[in-house]
């Protein structure tokens, strides 16, 4: 197998008409150029050079390796080129998992940001919802998600947690109930209320709110599911029951309800960023962090 140094330095020694010329260019001795060689010709198994004088000069099969040295050295140097802009963020794939309220509120910014500062990297992005990011991320599928936490388990080794914001869940009642003149209530004032529930499928949101109202004393009484917040809002100030609701998803709340502050406990959902180890130290990711952040602090 021919190999594609010795056939840049057959390249340097034609180019220049000497192989002392070539081992100065190349800052080798005569010599080790001289050997090279020889280790080149048994590879193609014919001779390279000839002797013209005090130099030499190349045959046809020298010619014929010296041409496609140089194509070799000019698809290196563009494969290198290539490795720089990918490894600087300016060209690449960056595949982005999200749910619903947390894509609303940080991804449009963020998304903007890259490709203002990294026009060359293509994004992926895929709203998840119902269901939970991380897998994505954890399976090889996706470069970052957003999450939520607490959750039952631990992301996969190797995965960064970068905290975007705490988004607090609220008390969300029809404008006529009799709870709605508090302006802070108790968890447990809602305890013997019929509820609304929001998160009807397992997962880390309705463990949030299944464990508050467990901390309250008591397990809510769901007297009808939404998929959406915005429609339970509907259902809620149709006098159905009452709610909580996370700050990112209350949008325009509903004119015929009430939102007010929890406590003892107050709920809360910890949204983070999980990015993939092979994601980690990209350009792009950080322009994306940093924007969702940016973000987020207007949203918190």
């Amino acid at each position: 197998m021919l190999d594609v140094r010795r056939m840049q330095v057959l390249r340097a020694v034609i180019t220049s008409g000497s192989i002392t010329a070539a081992a100065r260019n190349l800052g080798y001795t005569p010599s080790a150029i001289s050997q090279q060689l020889a280790v080149l010709e048994r590879e193609a198994g014919t001779a390279l050079l000839e002797r013209v004088g005090r130099g030499v000069r190349a045959t046809a099969a020298g010619t014929l390796l010296s041409g496609h040295a140089e194509a070799l050295s000019a698809e290196l140097a563009r494969a290198e080129m290539a490795l720089t802009e990918l490894k600087e963020g300016r060209v690449g794939k960056l595949a982005i998992r999200y749910f619903a309220t947390a894509g609303a509120a940080m991804v449009p910014h963020a998304v903007a940001a890259v490709r203002r500062e990294h026009p060359g990297v293509w994004l992926d992005l895929k709203l998840v919802d119902p269901g939970d990011p991380l897998p994505e991320v954890e399976e090889g599928r996706a470069d970052v998600a957003i999450v939520v936490f607490p959750r039952s388990a631990a992301p996969a080794k190797g995965i960064e947690l970068v905290h975007l914001l705490d988004d607090p869940y609220c008390a969300v009642l029809p404008r006529t109930h009799r709870l709605a003149r508090k302006r802070v209530l108790d968890l447990a004032d809602l305890a013997d209320e019929p509820w609304v529930g929001i998160d009807p499928l397992p997962g880390s949101c309705r463990a949030i709110l299944e464990g508050a109202c467990a901390s309250a004393g008591f397990h809510p009484n769901v007297v009808v599911e939404s998929e959406d917040y915005q429609t339970a809002q509907g259902f809620i100030a149709a006098g159905l029951g009452v709610g909580l609701v996370p700050g990112l998803g209350l949008g325009t709340p509903h004119p015929s309800v009430v939102v007010r502050r929890v406590r003892n406990p107050r709920p809360s959902r910890n949204i983070h960023a999980a990015v993939a180890p092979r994601a980690a130290g990209s350009p792009a990711v950080h322009t994306l962090l940093t924007a969702m952040k940016e973000a987020a602090a207007k949203v918190s």
